[in-house]
């Protein structure tokens, strides 16, 4: 998210899905950072209607049944980069899994630069798998059509997972069907975040803004950094997150853009389009209105800066992302979402940077409220220890203990709890030297209600986290998980035309934006973007009318 939501893990989908990348990502690092903790009132009515049913006690019963005797090892498979400090962490999670479950975990991570390539690889290579992340937006729908994903029931939920069982809406088990069948674990606590952009104040204050409306008032802001910060990037894009992001933002601008609810979890893909916010649910394609206008205008104005030197020249093969130079001086705007910003805030706040963050609201002034499948796990189908992978899920998803270690660490070394009950840094530990920072190792998806408040949040960010609410609306898809598999070549090939023809036209690196737009129309129309549109349009269809 993004945690993803950080927050890392946010944000084109096979379809332009960025909002959620993006997130994500997403990954954030579509990911998430604390803000979440005021997130999912559905699970709190979960929680109360579970409590006062027998199922809970039930579940006790069941758990006392339970053979832990073998000792076992569980591969866990994570998005992004392991923080510098996650062997010591890794250690306690083990010990504490040891005690309990008699279980330890061997974490691995998929770099973003690599999600693409070899999140279907390590799942259908057969090697010993038995923890992954998953999420709406990256390939949960075709890996469950595969079969990649072990069969989730009630029975084992109660048996296995008592506490995730006890809080989670049913709801979300019915999001998490595909073809009839729940494969995926979503979060018991949806993240409530908006994208997000980050300028310097000194430089706007000698580029005479004193506010953004929208993302395209940047331009003074970039030309400013261009004539006097010879050693800053204005738009300094790495290859995943942020390559697309500009683009986006100005697309958001003419309509409340999205990609049609397809499942690849690629955001450096193109295909099928809606408005989020109207209610009828419409799809077009590219050469419709309002897609066409709207790309157009955003390729002119990436067009303009690409010539005049404010974006990096070959993002495709830069694996920063711009938050996480941003505050060094080489990226001039950083991307990301209000969860999983934070920490580049602070860090800022360190080195006596002031910053401006605005959110990339569409034009109604909306974002899209994150759904139950943004953030999740599941078991892979050849996992040889599901039973003790479902109890670990639910310490690490429900457990307060656990899901404080996870997310932040170590207490007394990489965070600790003052007086009034807000997160803060131990003495002597600065936003740069901690090893373990919030939302950075990929576990967005625990219980965020335990999430304090953080003592190192600055105004600008209060007054963003304050407004949340009031961002956020209902999106017509927000449930919905497109199933590819009747077009699966035609998405293949969507996705080759993305990369030759497309991505040129989002960083503006094309020499003429009418011809360039009018060959990737010509591209998609061969690739089979028509008959994509059609499965989209008749799985929608049944979509909207099973929610009247």
């Amino acid at each position: 998210m993004k945690a993803m939501r950080k927050s890392m893990l946010s944000v084109f989908a096979l379809v332009l899905l960025f909002a959620m990348v993006l997130t994500a990502c997403g990954n954030n690092d579509n990911s998430s950072s604390s803000p979440s903790a005021s997130s999912a009132a559905p699970s709190e009515k979960a929680s109360e209607s579970a409590s006062a049913s027998p199922s809970a006690s039930a579940s006790a019963s069941e758990a006392s049944k339970i053979d832990n005797s073998k000792e076992v090892k569980l591969v866990m498979y994570l998005l992004g980069e392991a923080p510098k400090g996650m062997p010591e962490v890794l250690t306690k999670l083990n010990e504490k899994l040891k005690k309990d479950i008699n279980a330890t975990i061997e974490l691995n991570y998929i770099g973003w630069g690599d999600v693409a390539s070899k999140y279907p690889l390590v799942l259908a290579s057969g090697e010993d798998v038995d923890i992954v992340y998953a999420a709406d937006w990256n390939y949960y729908v075709s890996e469950a059509t595969k079969g990649a994903f072990y069969p989730i029931t009630e029975d084992l939920l109660k048996t296995y997972m008592p506490k995730y069982f006890e809080k989670q809406d049913p709801a979300a088990y019915e999001a998490a069907k595909v073809n009839g069948q729940q494969y995926m674990l979503p979060t018991v606590t949806p993240d409530r975040k908006v994208n997000v952009a980050v300028l310097r104040k000194d430089i706007m204050d000698k580029a005479g803004i004193t506010s953004i409306s929208k993302f395209s008032d940047i331009e003074p802001y970039l030309a400013e950094i261009k004539k006097d910060y010879k050693d800053m990037i204005p738009l300094n894009l790495d290859s995943q997150y942020d390559l697309p992001t500009p683009f986006d933002n100005l697309v958001n601008e003419k309509f409340s853009y999205k990609a049609a609810p397809l499942d690849s979890g690629d955001p450096l893909s193109v295909g099928v389009f809606t408005d989020w916010e109207d209610p009828s649910g419409k799809t077009f394609n590219v050469w419709d209105e309002p897609a066409q206008s709207a790309f157009k205008y955003a390729a002119g104005i990436m067009k303009k800066w690409y010539d005049a030197g404010y974006v990096n020249k070959n993002p495709y093969s830069n694996k920063v992302r711009s938050k996480d130079n941003f505050c060094e001086g080489k990226s001039g705007v950083a991307f990301g979402n209000s969860n999983d910003i934070q920490a580049t805030l602070a860090a800022c706040k360190e080195k006596g940077i002031d910053t401006y963050i605005f959110a990339e609201n569409g034009p109604q002034g909306h974002s899209p409220a994150n759904g139950w499948l943004n953030n999740g796990l599941a078991i892979a189908a050849n996992s040889k220890n599901p039973e003790r992978a479902l109890q670990a899920i639910d310490l690490i998803m429900r457990d307060e203990s656990y899901v404080n270690l996870v997310y932040y660490g170590i207490e007394g070394k990489n965070y600790v709890f003052t007086a009034d009950g807000k997160l803060s840094l131990p003495e002597g530990v600065t936003s740069d030297s901690n090893t373990y920072p919030p939302d950075a190792a990929g576990f967005w998806f625990v219980d965020k209600d335990y999430f304090k408040p953080n003592a190192a949040w600055t105004d600008n960010y209060v007054d963003l986290y304050n407004n949340m609410k009031s961002f956020l609306a209902p999106d017509t898809y927000v449930a919905f998980s497109f199933n590819s598999e009747k077009v699966r070549s035609e998405v293949a090939n969507l996705k080759n035309v993305a990369s030759q023809y497309f991505l040129p036209l989002t960083i503006g690196a094309v020499k003429d934006v009418d011809k360039s737009f009018d060959t990737l129309v010509s591209k998609m129309k061969a690739a089979g973007v028509e008959k994509v549109k059609t499965e989209v349009d008749a799985q929608a269809s049944a979509y909207l009318a099973s929610r009247k």
